[in-house]
């Protein structure tokens, strides 16, 4: 797990949230020296077991580039940005960097690996996978960006038969060992460009899913999507494609309203309790990719019919005065926010900004257009939304969040519904999506 020469110097881990901190003690426990840093003054409580092992030390509120600069090898974690001036000092002295999840699949050796990557749908599909998975009576866990790091299982022992790891683009770039047995690819759009050059750039992270994969590997793909076919077209292994549009190895029989696993039917589209098209094809794809493990169709069915919608991404968090509150905080995209309302089964309040990610908000006004009563815009990307929204669609600017969530109290009647779906980071209000569904959802239910 620690490679050749990593033991001789010190690593170094950039970022110390629950990957940094784990990949911390995971190399501690090799036996490596370690200096971790976090940009943040993080509070001492969080980090005391850290501070407790022999050969680390730890620095909060900077990053010593010096040191990094020096280091065997550095460590990041997910949440820290490529351009990120660590990461920066490390590339130019050519130090390697890999990301936790690298270093966590490394030291799970005869675990098997479900990785699930996209622009949109990975969270829903990743839990969806570990919970069909389950059902099938198989030792499995979700891990990666969702549930638990990899290099927290290594530490803490844990044995998994299965893992469901939802992996970013960010983590593709730094995992030149990992090496999934089942890859699935949710779908593809612009994303991120407020950190990559290039959608062309972005897309190329996202093939490096495909860098270990041999002739045994499967690939669970968007049979729909044209940019998912052409980047995985050169990949070893099997292909199984999932559809929305027509037959496939999974597939949504819209004239009888039900999901397939090829000529066989799995469930009545009723009896999956997700709202949205796009959740039928998360559903197919968990479907596949669990059918690759081993679980029988009957059992993806029981599976699929007990899962419920994860917070922040279309749930329902009530009716108040007969208004529904729909909370699709981790929309943070366009192609996401496009879903949410491509969902929309009653006349709704549309909440949309934040932080913008460098994507322009024109292509939502035909999606708009005689279903959404009111646009709220707000955050540091409401002037961009009212300059590519404002003369299409009504459209409202906000001040405070509670301003925006009052206004959408105010615009709705009974029968309407309120969507917070931002298509932007929340990083000008709030810590994370996480934060600003929870505030949400707090205000929506005040009366």
């Amino acid at each position: 797990m620690i490679l050749d020469g990593w033991r001789a110097g010190e690593v170094a881990v950039v970022g110390l949230g629950r990957s940094g901190v784990a990949a911390t003690r995971l190399l501690a426990r090799e036996g490596a020296r370690v200096y971790a840093s976090d940009a943040a003054d993080l509070p001492a409580a969080a980090l005391t077991v850290l501070r407790d092992l022999p050969g680390v030390a730890v620095e909060t509120g900077r990053h010593d580039l010096a040191r990094i600069r020096a280091a065997a090898a550095v460590v990041v974690s997910p949440g820290v940005p490529p351009e990120a001036a660590p990461l920066a000092a490390a590339r130019a002295a050519g130090v390697a960097i890999v990301s936790e999840l690298d270093l966590g699949f490394r030291a799970l050796p005869g675990v098997r690996c479900i990785a699930i990557t996209g622009t949109n749908g990975k969270t829903t599909t990743t839990a969806l996978t570990a919970h069909l998975l389950r059902a099938g009576g198989l030792a499995a866990e979700a891990a990666g960006n969702i549930g638990r790091p990899l290099a927290d299982i290594a530490v803490a022992g844990d044995r998994y038969t299965w893992l469901a790891v939802e992996v970013s683009s960010f983590q593709l770039h730094d995992s030149p060992h990992f090496a999934p047995e089942v890859g699935v690819l949710t779908n593809l759009a612009p994303d991120h460009l407020d950190r990559y050059p290039s959608v062309e750039a972005y897309y190329a992270d996202k093939r490096l899913l495909f860098r270990n994969a041999t002739d045994a590997s499967t690939w669970v793909l968007n049979g729909d999507d044209q940019a998912v076919l052409a980047l995985a077209a050169d990949a070893r292994g099997q292909r199984v494609c999932f559809s929305l549009r027509g037959s496939a190895d999974g597939w949504y029989d819209a004239a009888a309203a039900r999901l397939m696993l090829e000529d066989a039917p799995l469930l009545p589209r009723t009896e999956l309790q997700l709202l949205g098209r796009h959740n039928v094809a998360n559903a197919l794809a968990a479907a596949l990719a669990a059918r690759r493990a081993g679980v029988s169709p009957p059992a993806i069915a029981d599976g699929l019919r007990a899962f419920r919608a994860l917070p922040h991404r279309l749930e329902s968090v009530g009716v108040v005065a007969g208004i529904l509150w729909i909370n699709d905080s981790k929309a943070t995209n366009v192609a996401s926010t496009a879903v949410a309302i491509a969902a929309m089964e009653r006349p709704f309040v549309l909440l949309l900004g934040g932080r913008h990610k460098g994507e322009p908000y024109t292509s939502l006004a035909p999606l708009l257009a005689g279903r959404c009563k009111l646009v709220i815009a707000y955050g540091e990307a409401g002037a961009l939304v009212e300059r590519d929204l404002g003369r299409r669609v009504p459209l409202e600017r906000g001040g405070s969040f509670e301003d925006v969530v009052a206004r959408a109290r105010r615009a709705a009647v009974p029968g309407d519904a309120v969507l917070l779906s931002p298509a932007c980071s929340s990083y000008d209000m709030f810590a994370d999506y996480e934060e600003r569904g929870a505030t949400f959802r707090r205000l929506a239910a005040a009366p």
